[in-house]
């Protein structure tokens, strides 16, 4: 079993949405092999918190638009790891400490990685190619 193509769209959408918003090292993960509960991953590091709440924020706003809104939220406050629920996905904004520190990606190093690039960067290497 592999990721639904919702999931898959919904994931792809958070991630270039943390790319709006410079998230770093942005990886898609495909779980739904391993969980039951939710089909994909979305994990983003950021620099400091506030960083972390203009993903966040950029996030819920993309994917409202999708029609997708979060079950849950989860460490808002500390602002150091995020997570948003929407059932399909998960999505992970972390200061690049907790990522380090929690390693999600070696935890799920089994599971399938969804290619992402980020839009904004593709089109920048287009038109640098074609000067």
């Amino acid at each position: 079993m592999t990721a639904s193509p919702r999931a898959t769209e919904l994931a792809l959408a958070a991630a270039q949405a943390a790319a709006d918003k410079i998230g770093q090292d942005i990886l898609v993960l495909d779980v739904s092999e391993r969980l039951t509960i939710t089909d994909c991953f979305v994990i983003a590091s950021a620099e400091n918190e506030r960083q972390v709440k203009g993903i966040v924020d950029e996030v819920e706003e993309k994917l409202r638009v999708l029609g997708a809104k979060p079950l849950r939220r989860e460490g808002e406050r500390d602002g150091r790891w995020v997570l948003l629920d929407f059932a399909d996905i998960v999505v992970h904004v972390q200061r690049a400490e907790e990522r380090t520190y929690y390693s999600l990606e070696r935890l799920w190093k089994d599971c399938p990685v969804i290619p992402f690039t980020d839009a904004d960067a593709a089109v920048g290497v287009g038109a640098a190619e074609t000067r």
